[in-house]
């Protein structure tokens, strides 16, 4: 019997009747859940109060010393995962993935103890220092999070549990954006927030050690002190599996799309839109609740069970409403040019103002079902006892994809001097051809597609 049956058993026939939120009941979900909802919080709390600081004192010096930190400090937090992710990997199966959540957590509240101190003092380098550590706080915590899932939810859960965790890692995101932001701008703010990050630390440690515990696997690897030569070790148990090895690179995609769209969100909604600042939080809340509502909506879509049908429909509407999403702002943007500093009541007023809105909830809408689905397959399909390190890979793909779609970004909208409108339209192009490209490497994805929308069309001719 495994960890997972000897923590509880899974009745499947019942599985299938209840909401997909049952598992906030579940000892073996919960405290996972709120463990890492607290630490993609915490880490996008620092982060943002950091960008903020930087952009609106004086602390990183001229325009240009800002734009350079602004871009230097999103790179620290990205490099760990090039660094490490080998290293966690292998650790997380070789190691009882609680007992080292466990570990990471404690590390947490020593981070942010400093992190604190770092605020407080208004220190940029230190604050520097601190946000690399926070990423490699992250890059250890992935495979592990990722890893522990399947361990601990059955086959019938694994689509429900992904969902539950994207939609808390994007609402979490959402809620540190605006809070850590709002909240450096106020009287003592602060300090108010430095109080608040090492609470969150130290509670998220307390959720970590409810955690059931998730043995090791594969207790006979031995861990190498060369990750050049376990990066290349890794990268050939993600080949195995070939399907695995593309649902890897298109969810490395999608960190790329969507990253292309969030970095531009603050300049488009000031030199296309001409919206107020404040406009900007709106538009990025938008995205991101659209991602955390499609992520809970795969669940409704696939009945519960991980369907790779899903993933081209996903696929189709990132381009889709990205396209309408061009079209709409072009024609907004002739249509407004007089007005200056529109505030988010008056751009929802203004027409073509909810139309985008709407654009940008559909976008993220569908990157839930395209991204939701491919995590779960890569999980179901990679067996326990090298799962950790085949997300390891995932890590390291995800990040090298991050790191291209902002040189994407630099390459169209500074070397060739495009628009902002004409970069959309293009990636949303690109994102037709990376798909079609991935889904004819792997049929299944037609093949499942066909099947659930023959699936569908039957049940509504009933």
């Amino acid at each position: 019997m495994n960890s997972q049956e000897q923590i509880e058993t899974v009745n499947p026939a019942e599985s299938e009747l209840k909401s997909q939120f049952h598992l906030f009941a579940k000892r073996r979900f919960l405290p996972f859940f709120v463990t890492q909802f607290l630490g993609a919080l915490n880490d996008n709390l620092f982060k943002n109060a950091l960008l903020v600081l930087v952009v609106s004192t004086a602390i990183a010096g001229s325009g240009e010393n800002t734009n350079f930190t602004t871009n230097f400090a999103v790179g620290l937090f990205i490099l760990p995962f090039f660094l490490f992710s080998t290293t966690a990997g292998q650790l997380a199966d070789t190691y009882d993935k609680a007992w080292l959540m466990r570990r990471v957590k404690i590390t947490e509240i020593f981070i942010m103890l400093a992190g604190s101190y770092a605020l407080l003092t208004l220190n940029l380098n230190f604050m520097l220092i601190i946000l690399f550590l926070l990423g490699t706080q992250s890059a250890f915590f992935g495979p592990l999070k990722y890893s522990l899932i399947p361990q601990h939810l059955g086959n019938e859960e694994l689509l429900a549990g992904n969902a539950q965790v994207g939609m808390g890692t994007f609402g979490s995101i959402l809620l540190a954006t605006l809070i850590g932001g709002w909240m450096v701008t106020l009287n003592n703010g602060i300090f108010m927030l430095s109080m608040l990050i090492i609470v969150i630390a130290v509670v998220g440690w307390l959720s970590s050690r409810e955690i059931p515990p998730a043995p090791s696997q594969n207790k006979g690897h031995k861990l190498s002190l060369n990750p050049i030569t376990e990066t290349a070790v890794n990268f050939s148990l993600a080949r195995e599996n070939r399907t695995v090895f593309y649902c890897i690179l298109a969810i490395s995609w999608f960190w790329l799309y969507g990253g292309c769209f969030l970095t531009q969100v603050p300049n488009y909604t000031v030199t296309v839109l001409n919206g107020h600042p404040r406009l900007i939080s709106i538009l990025l809340g938008a995205f991101i609740i659209g991602i955390a509502l499609g992520s809970l909506l795969c669940n409704r879509l696939s009945r519960g069970v991980v369907e790779p049908g899903i993933v081209p429909l996903g696929a189709l509407g990132l381009s889709i409403f990205a396209f309408d999403l061009s079209y709409t702002s072009i024609v907004y943007e002739n249509t407004h040019a007089s007005l200056s500093d529109i505030m988010p009541r008056q751009f929802l007023d203004l027409a073509g103002g909810l139309h985008i809105l709407i654009d940008l909830i559909l976008i993220g809408m569908f990157g839930g079902f395209f991204i939701v689905p491919l995590n779960s397959m890569v999980q179901q399909r990679t067996s326990g006892d090298k799962r950790a390190r085949v997300l390891s890979v995932n890590a390291i793909i995800n990040a090298g994809f991050m790191v291209g779609g902002s040189l994407l970004g630099i390459f169209f909208l500074s070397f060739l001097g495009w628009s902002i409108m004409e970069f959309f339209i293009t990636v949303a192009f690109m994102n037709l051809l990376f798909v079609g490209f991935v889904f004819v490497q792997i049929p299944e994805f037609f093949a499942r597609f066909s099947l659930w929308l023959s699936d569908r069309f039957a049940f509504i001719n009933r």
